[in-house]
């Protein structure tokens, strides 16, 4: 499958800790970005600070009404004062959202996906196990993921997935892709590899459909969906 360190960018604009929100506001607009991880001394991602939490400082204070509903439970009152928190910050330590989505290089780009959609962020930072920055993924990488041509997304089905993936002979099967359409046949043993070359063929970005002409001998129960 196609990696986060196959798409995204090395080159990271960060700020510290200790960053005024003056400077940070400056390099979003100069640079023509929504957000900036923060690192601290050792390079490792502590937060990200993004033109949403600039908005909170510049909105002010929470509205009565939403200070009324703060009141009304713990998690409300923990949000209350987060939002108080950036209100009153001059840093971007202070203004941060923290602790950051991250995701490692060696995630499918499928998996950066998910999470962008699913926490509603524009971009992830990439981190290694120690939490030291290596590069940040955008949206727009992942779109550009998509934009392959259909010999491109042939090849990636037969590196890929046939390869990499199942370890198999890519002289063995007929991999072709139609306007993101992908065919294949073969001949392999079992059900199981049959079903599971079609999933992982799927889940290559690019990929629309699967068209799927790949024949069995030994039914082990095929792949069971959990």
């Amino acid at each position: 499958m196609q990696s986060v360190e196959q798409v995204m960018t090395r080159s990271v604009l960060t700020v510290g800790l200790e960053t005024p929100l003056s400077e940070v506001a400056r390099l979003l607009v100069e640079h023509g970005i929504s957000g900036l991880p923060v690192v601290d001394d050792a390079g490792r991602v502590v937060g990200v600070v993004s033109e949403g939490d600039l908005l909170v400082k510049e909105a002010g204070h929470p509205s009565p009404s939403s200070t009324r509903r703060a009141q009304a439970g713990h998690e409300s009152r923990r949000q209350a004062k987060a939002h108080q928190s950036k209100v009153d910050a001059r840093t971007a330590g202070e203004a941060m959202t923290s602790p950051a989505l991250t995701i490692e290089p060696y995630r499918a780009v499928r998996k950066a996906a998910e999470i962008m959609t699913e926490h509603q962020v524009n971009r992830l930072p990439v981190v290694d196990a120690d939490g030291s920055l290596l590069g940040i993924v955008t949206r727009a990488d992942l779109i550009r993921a998509f934009v392959r041509s259909d010999e491109e997304l042939a090849q990636a089905i037969r590196n890929d997935v046939i390869i990499r993936t199942m370890w198999l002979d890519p002289a063995k099967f007929t991999v072709s892709v139609d306007r993101g359409v992908a065919r294949i046949s073969a001949a392999v043993i079992k059900r199981s590899t049959a079903e599971l070359i079609a999933r992982f063929t799927a889940m290559v970005p690019g990929v629309l459909s699967v068209d799927s002409d790949i024949t069995w001998t030994e039914d082990d129960g095929g792949v069971t969906v959990p």
